[in-house]
Parts: structure tokens; C-alpha cells; sequence
């Protein structure tokens, strides 16, 4: 009798449970859902920020395997498979590729609570139609799945971003770049649209001279002359911004621990540039002011042509020395930093305005201590001149998960206005990445959902779905021109 009652209560229980990401994922009531099934889910995929390879795309590349397409690259499953305590020569080692697959697996289940867990199983879902969970069990079985799959016409690079209905995609590339295979792409006419983005960090980057005299050599070889002098330097690059502009180009990026600022002058950057010409280490400070002084140059030559100008903020890189030495940069072992953020961003973004040249600008949080900190800053500079002139980017690296989106969404709803919001981005180098933008819209529904449900929105299908309509494609579209 007392088994007979246990086992009631345990199927009671059981059957009070939500099927695990049935179609009402993150879904918590039903307006919730009806913005997100009518409004959210039908919108077309605008990627304005992603790292993926435009050569793969161009000549629509085939993946032998799961592991190539999904582990490859990879450093969020990677960071994953180090904790739980897996050997390097099954990560990033020379071990066989259904062996990663193997080892990911059994990592898998031990992900539960980490947005992993999610991406995963969305991203087997949505790509393979394959609902099974994957662990150790049903590994094998699922690497043999995908990669039979893989080996058909629609599983190629072109095939995946169509799955996903992904109708524009905006690479990140260094100015000594050709863009050959946008090009190539572009002569296609294909519906997707795949442009080029502007990354000139190497060319501010003075903290190694040797590097630093190997990078000018290259981007000399870009522009047809020998870069001597920092006037040179500004010329090659502004020789770039305007080839990257008649290939399509809408925006720029750039990676920075803080905005840096200085008063103009405080520093002579020719000499600055001459002294690394001569093999000389500069002083952090000396360093700060030359990347400052050419990213006052680069932002009036971005409002110049019109350009959006991007600034990922807050990284702590490249902690682990040894690790840095034995697998290079981007492989998995950054941090969120506490760099002071407010005082030089201010300064800076005022310094552009001051002469009216600053340019449309997103500006990317990754200290969720730094929030409203960003969140408030935008209003600052909003001039009514563009809506949403100045961005609180969408939560990007460690905060791309649903917490991390939820703080983001609040803080900007709280201190500037959400309905102006230019939505999500993958941010990735994976092309099954794709399915954080259903996350994320299914996140932003569930928010406004809750928020009628509470009595503190009105119940307006109409007036809600065009603002969820709105974040999700049709503000990114009108801010960036595409």
C-alpha cells in the first residue's frame, strides 16, 4: 500500500512537469507565447556581429562531422570539458574527431544550469531534428546520425544558414583583408546578404613592437606603399574604411578592455609610432594614448561614411600564460574584467560630439556589475537625431544567457528605452549557433509576457508585437541601412 502510494504521488508529480523544451520553451504564460509564436519566431535572422568564416560560406563548405561543424573552435565547450577534469588531447589534441565527439558528450549532463545545456540540445534540435538528449549513451548513435546528415546539399554552410532563416550576415575582418570571398559571394545573388565588418585592432595594438612592424608590413602590402610614419598609418587605414565601404560595409568593431582617454596631445603619436618602428616597448600609458588618439581619428572617419562604430568592452584576456604559450589567444581562457568604465567612455563619446561626428555606436557590456552604468550612458548622447542613436548592446560572451539577457533587457528598460533596442547577435566563429537568437526572443517574449500577466503592461497583441517585431528585425534593420 505504501509503494502503491508512492508511486501515485511520484506520477502526479511526474505528469505536473513541462515536457524539456517542447514548443513553449522559456514560455511562461500565454501571452508569452502568442508574442513569441506570432511575432518572434517568423522574423528573418539579422546577424550584425559574428566571426564566422566568409571563405566557408562563399564556397559553401561541407563539415565531415559534428565535430568539425560543432566543436571546432569552440572555447565555451571547451572551458566546459577542462573543469570536469578531461585531457587537453581530447579538446583541442590530435585524438580522432568521433573521440571529441565522445568526450563532449559525457560532458554534456554535468552542463545542466549552464546555457550549454540549452545550446546544445537547441541546436541538435533545430539543425538535426534530433529531440534526444545527448550523454554517453546516446553519443555514438547521434555522431553517426549527424554525420550522415552533414554529407547532404543542405547541411552545407549555405543549407545551415538557411535553416535558420538567416537573412543578413556581417563578418568581422582586419583591414589588410582582401574580402575576396565576399566578393565572390556577392557576384551570386544569393538572398542572403553577407557583408564585411571593419576590425582594426592589430592596427592600434603597440604593446609588441615586433608584431606590431610585422602587421604594418602587411597592411602596406594592402594599400600598394610602405607605411613609415603614423600619417601614413591613418591614410592606409582610411584607404581601407573606404574599400570596406564599397564592398558593403556598415559598421566597425573593435575589442577593448576600457575606452581609453586622454586630451589630445598629451602625447606625440608620430613619435610614439617611430619609437615602435625602432623596436622600442612603450609605456602602458604611451600605448593607452596611441590606441586613443587613432580611435579618435577612425570614429570621425566612421560618421564620415556613415558607418556604425562597435566597441566590445570589458574582457579580461589571455590570463593563463601557459596556456596562452602552448594553444594561443581565443581558446578559453578569459575572464570578465573590473576595468573603470564610465569616466573615459563619457569623455570619449563627448569628445566625437563635441564636434558632431559621433557616429551611430553600440556599446557592449561585459561586467553585469557595469549595467546601468552603460544602460544610463546611452541617454547621454541620444540627440534626436537617429533612434537609438547610442546602443546598449545586446549581452554578448559570459552574459548571453538567459540570465545574463534578462539583467541586460531590465537595465535598459529601466534607464533608457527598450522598444528602441537593436536585439541579438551570435557573436560566434560556429554555424550552429544560430538558434540564441530563438533564445533570445523567446526570453524578451517571456519578459513582456510576465509583465501583462503581473498587470504592468497592458494586454495590447497589436501594440506589444510590434515592439517584440520591432527588437527582434525591424530596429537592427533600420539602424544599420541593410
Amino acid at each position: 500500500m505504501a509503494l502503491s502510494t508512492k508511486n501515485n504521488k511520484y506520477n502526479r508529480l511526474h505528469k505536473s512537469y513541462p515536457m524539456f523544451m517542447d514548443e513553449d520553451f522559456l514560455l511562461q504564460s500565454d501571452f508569452a507565447k502568442m508574442l513569441y509564436h506570432d511575432f518572434a519566431k517568423p522574423l528573418p535572422i539579422i546577424d550584425y556581429h559574428n566571426h564566422l568564416p566568409a571563405a566557408e560560406i562563399s564556397q559553401n563548405h561541407q563539415y565531415a562531422n559534428c565535430t568539425e561543424v560543432w566543436l571546432s573552435g569552440d572555447h565555451y565547450k571547451w572551458r566546459a570539458m577542462r573543469t570536469l577534469g578531461i585531457d587537453e588531447k581530447y579538446i583541442t589534441g590530435d585524438t580522432s574527431d568521433v573521440e571529441k565527439f565522445i568526450k563532449w558528450a559525457e560532458t554534456v549532463p554535468y552542463t545542466l544550469r549552464n546555457p550549454l545545456y540549452h545550446w546544445t540540445h537547441l541546436e541538435l534540435r533545430r539543425y538535426f531534428g534530433i529531440s534526444e538528449l545527448l550523454d554517453e549513451q546516446s553519443a555514438k548513435h547521434i555522431y553517426e546520425s549527424t554525420q550522415e546528415l552533414l554529407q547532404e546539399e543542405e547541411f552545407r554552410t549555405k543549407g545551415l544558414l538557411k535553416k535558420m532563416n538567416v537573412a543578413v550576415l556581417a563578418t568581422t575582418d582586419d583591414p589588410i583583408d582582401n574580402l575576396k570571398h565576399h566578393s565572390e559571394f556577392q557576384n551570386e545573388k544569393e538572398d542572403l546578404q553577407l557583408l564585411p565588418s571593419f576590425r582594426p585592432d592589430k592596427a592600434y595594438a603597440l604593446e609588441n613592437p615586433k608584431e606590431y612592424i610585422s602587421y604594418l608590413s602587411l597592411l602596406g602590402e594592402s594599400v600598394d606603399y610602405e607605411i613609415r610614419t603614423y600619417i601614413d598609418l591613418l591614410h592606409a587605414l582610411n584607404q581601407r574604411i573606404q574599400f570596406f565601404v564599397e564592398m558593403g560595409c556598415k559598421s566597425a568593431d573593435h575589442g577593448l578592455q576600457q575606452l581609453p582617454f586622454f586630451n589630445l596631445g598629451d602625447f606625440d603619436s608620430s613619435h610614439l609610432f617611430d619609437k615602435v618602428l625602432n623596436g622600442e616597448q612603450l609605456s602602458q600609458k604611451e600605448v593607452s594614448y596611441f590606441k586613443f588618439e587613432t580611435l579618435v581619428h577612425l570614429g570621425r572617419k566612421y560618421h564620415e561614411v556613415g558607418w556604425v562604430q562597435q566597441f566590445h568592452l570589458g574582457a579580461l584576456r589571455n590570463t593563463n600564460s601557459r596556456m596562452l604559450s602552448k594553444l594561443g589567444p581565443d581558446t578559453g581562457f578569459d575572464s570578465i574584467g573590473d576595468f573603470q568604465q564610465a569616466m573615459p567612455l563619457a569623455h570619449f563619446l563627448n569628445l566625437l560630439d563635441n564636434t558632431n561626428q559621433l557616429t551611430k555606436t553600440i556599446i557592449y557590456n561585459l561586467n553585469p556589475s557595469d549595467n546601468e552604468v552603460f544602460a544610463s550612458m546611452i541617454g547621454n548622447f541620444n540627440d534626436g537625431s537617429v533612434k537609438g542613436k547610442i546602443q546598449f548592446g545586446s549581452a554578448w560572451w559570459f552574459l548571453d544567457q538567459k540570465d545574463g539577457m534578462e539583467k541586460q533587457l531590465n537595465s535598459l528598460s529601466n534607464l533608457g528605452l527598450l522598444s528602441c533596442f537593436i536585439g541579438m547577435l551570435t557573436d560566434s566563429r560556429s554555424f550552429l549557433s544560430f538558434p540564441r537568437h530563438e533564445y533570445f526572443r523567446r526570453i524578451l517574449c517571456n519578459l513582456l509576457g510576465n509583465d501583462v500577466e503581473n498587470g504592468e503592461l497592458p494586454a495590447d497583441e497589436k501594440w506589444l508585437g510590434k515592439i517584440v517585431s520591432d527588437i527582434c528585425h525591424h530596429n537592427a534593420k533600420d539602424y544599420f541601412g541593410f
